[in-house]
């Protein structure tokens, strides 16, 4: 369902009125979200079909980029040779999420070793960097003020962590994966619905000039869907990368324009230099993994908090029965444990969690015995009003603050199995919708760097973990998930988008395939749900609240879902959560099946 960009507005929010006289009718608590509910609008939903492949799976966000992607398979390529592809057809097609100008986290599934590799990509503050980087007159800034300003870009990471894993992964010429992105870029691509609404909602004024020139006509209008956009600009940059590597994104020319988009960007000016471009290095890492019903659930160690927030909450749960539960019937009691086992990771999360190469980690947030401790604070039937952090074994002597971390993630995820059995999860970003708005060389910057806590400090004197630091990561919640089996074989393929939510609509789906048993279509579906630490969230959209004014008593809305836990005393909030989940599931039979997020326009292809 997809409204008219001038009536969507006013109808949502008196759909919003309605819904929220309705539950205050039913004496449920509702609470407003102190911040955006996701980082892109919602722009419709799209009803989509389990997918089966028996060779190899592609799911992304976009047809052009998942087609690029199996055409890679198709040519003998490996799970990354084909992720590379995918990610730069999304960079032209899906500018507002991901890109060149990015960061990236990549976990790789060899086959042949039954190995794991986890890739860093994400971006690093200028050596530069103070901090003090987002205070004025003491102050944070402004969300919107630091976005659109030159202090808000990272070194960009994508291109250096995919060249790291195509070394090691790769079996097609590097140069292989850029042909079907410089193609259309130099023939042009549709426009989608998708990228039209969202560009209605920024409006011209948002981007810089060379932005504006490009997504927008001369009378300042974005370009319609079904337009044909070319991008030469961005063709003649990666005609280089192709050329002559990664390299020549960190240094010479193209190095020399994100400098200068940054250096004459509008606000606070920035202190990216060409020595920090030339200075960056993409990270191997340990893998993060969690026995969960005798699966092993393997992601991101830091500076993602994904890896680690997904296993405790799995850690947690696993002594309790979640029951069985489908699309409209997701049970009371397990809703409800849920969400406490999050509200303890989130706690976790939000004080100790950092780059890990800068501000120590404690070694002993997933260990067996500290979540033994952590068990007894979710009770069967109450809500705690708010989650505390523990004490986990390994932390260091400094008392890390309460975080004050504003997350609003522009994203995207790809899920990949090749003809071998390698797997890719890559959860890819350049943080808000369309990252810093700045253009350079054909493609978006980042505004990675507003992912660090404006303050430095928390209220009680206490540095914050997560703060700003010369050549630091900031903490992200990207999530790139694999799921191995009792064999040590790739069960699962998942991530998703969705700023600090990514961490809830991972292990809403992982929940929904292995406890409830649903395809991995209908774990993508699924409502999404969650807490990050107070209210208990659920998912809100025109249809459902269509829903409960004709049925409100159907198990389907989102109503019912909070009536049904209203006794354990969580406060309800609803909002859009326009999740872009990818997941594919391998059969025992060896069968691969595919599932794409109804509320984007990703899609599944295999063969």
């Amino acid at each position: 369902m997809s409204l008219p960009p001038a009536t969507r507005p006013a109808c949502v929010f008196a759909l919003q009125l309605i819904f929220a006289a309705l539950l205050l009718a039913s004496g449920t608590s509702v609470q407003a979200q102190h911040s955006p509910a996701a980082p892109e609008a919602a722009t419709g939903h799209r009803d989509k079909q389990l997918v089966r492949g028996a060779r190899h799976m592609v799911a992304a966000a976009n047809a052009y980029a998942a087609e690029a992607g199996r055409n890679i398979l198709r040519r003998g390529g490996s799970a990354i040779d084909a992720a590379i592809a995918v990610q730069l057809v999304l960079n032209l097609v899906e500018p507002q999420s991901s890109g060149i100008g990015g960061g990236a986290f990549i976990v790789h599934f060899d086959a042949s070793g039954k190995t794991l590799a986890t890739y860093d990509g994400r971006e690093t503050a200028p050596a530069a960097a103070t901090p003090d980087r987002f205070l004025k007159g003491g102050r944070p800034m402004r969300f919107g003020e630091a976005v659109g300003s030159g202090l808000s870009v990272g070194v960009p990471g994508v291109l250096a962590v995919m060249e790291m894993a195509h070394r090691q992964h790769g079996r097609l010429r590097w140069a292989d994966m850029f042909e079907p992105a410089i193609k259309l870029a130099t023939d042009g691509f549709i426009v989608s619905q998708r990228l039209n609404l969202l560009l209605v909602e920024q409006g011209v004024a948002a981007f810089s000039q060379g932005a504006q020139r490009y997504f927008f006509d001369a009378r300042g209008i974005p370009w319609p869907a079904g337009h044909r956009l070319a991008n030469p600009e961005f063709a003649r940059t990666l005609q280089t990368i192709a050329a002559d590597g990664a390299h020549a994104f960190y240094a010479g020319p193209i190095g020399a324009e994100v400098v200068r988009a940054i250096g004459e960007a509008p606000g606070p000016k920035g202190d990216l230099a060409l020595a920090d471009l030339a200075g960056y290095r993409a990270k191997e890492r340990p893998a993060v993994c969690t026995t969960y019903r005798r699966r092993q659930v393997c992601g991101m160690g830091p500076p993602s908090s994904g890896g680690i927030a997904v296993g405790q909450t799995l850690a947690l749960l696993e002594p309790f029965d979640l029951g069985r539960g489908s699309r409209g019937g997701m049970p009371a009691h397990s809703l409800h444990i849920i969400a406490e086992a999050e509200k303890l990771a989130f706690a976790d999360r939000d004080r100790y969690v950092a780059d890990n190469d800068i501000t120590l980690v404690p070694s002993g947030l997933l260990d067996p015995a500290y979540l033994d401790g952590r068990r007894p604070l979710i009770h069967a039937f109450t809500s705690a009003p708010k989650a505390v952090a523990g004490t986990p074994p390994g932390l260091q002597k400094v008392a890390y603050g309460e975080d004050e971390t504003y997350e609003a993630s522009g994203t995207s995820h790809i899920s990949i199995v090749d003809g071998a059995g390698n797997a890719v999860a890559m959860t890819t970003s350049i943080e808000t919708g369309f990252g810093s708005r700045l253009w350079a060389a054909g493609f978006l910057l980042n505004n990675q760097l507003t992912d660090f806590s404006f303050r430095p400090r928390a209220a009680d004197g206490r540095p914050i973990a997560n703060r700003v630091e010369p050549g630091k990561r900031p903490r992200s919640s990207m999530s790139p998930t694999l799921v191995l089996d009792e064999r040590g074989d790739v069960e699962a393929v998942l991530g998703a988008p969705g700023g600090s939510r990514i961490i809830l609509y991972v292990l809403k789906t992982i929940i929904a395939l292995v406890d409830w048993r649903l395809d991995a279509q209908a774990a993508a579906a699924l409502d999404n749900f969650g807490s990050r630490g107070s209210t208990f969230d659920f998912e809100f959209t025109p249809a459902s609240a269509t829903d409960v004014l004709a049925q409100p008593w159907a198990i389907r809305s989102p109503l019912w879902h909070a009536l049904k836990i209203k006794p354990y005393g969580h406060v309800a909030a609803f909002d859009a959560q326009t999740s872009g989940v990818h997941v594919i599931v391998r059969k025992p039979d060896a069968t691969l099946e595919g599932g794409a997020d109804p509320r984007r326009e990703g899609i599944v292809l295999a063969d």
